[in-house]
C-alpha cells in the first residue's frame, strides 16, 4: 500500500532535493504540509502538484 503522507526527509528524497531546500519551499508556502503531533508531513498529491507546477513554469 502506498503512503499518502511522507516525512520531510522522504519528501525531499522524492523531489531529489536537500532537506533545507524542502524547508525553504515549506516556509515560502510553495509546498503545503500537515502536522500530526510533532511530525510535519507532506502529502504525495501536493508533491505531484508542485512538480507539475515546475514543469508548467518551465514550458512557458
Amino acid at each position: 500500500m502506498d503512503r499518502l503522507l511522507l516525512s520531510t526527509p522522504d519528501a525531499a528524497a522524492r523531489l531529489n532535493i536537500g532537506r533545507s531546500t524542502l524547508y525553504d519551499l515549506i516556509r515560502s508556502g510553495a509546498l503545503p504540509t500537515v502536522k500530526i503531533g510533532r511530525r510535519r508531513l507532506v502529502a504525495v498529491d501536493d508533491l505531484a502538484r508542485y512538480a507539475a507546477s515546475l514543469q508548467a513554469a518551465g514550458a512557458a
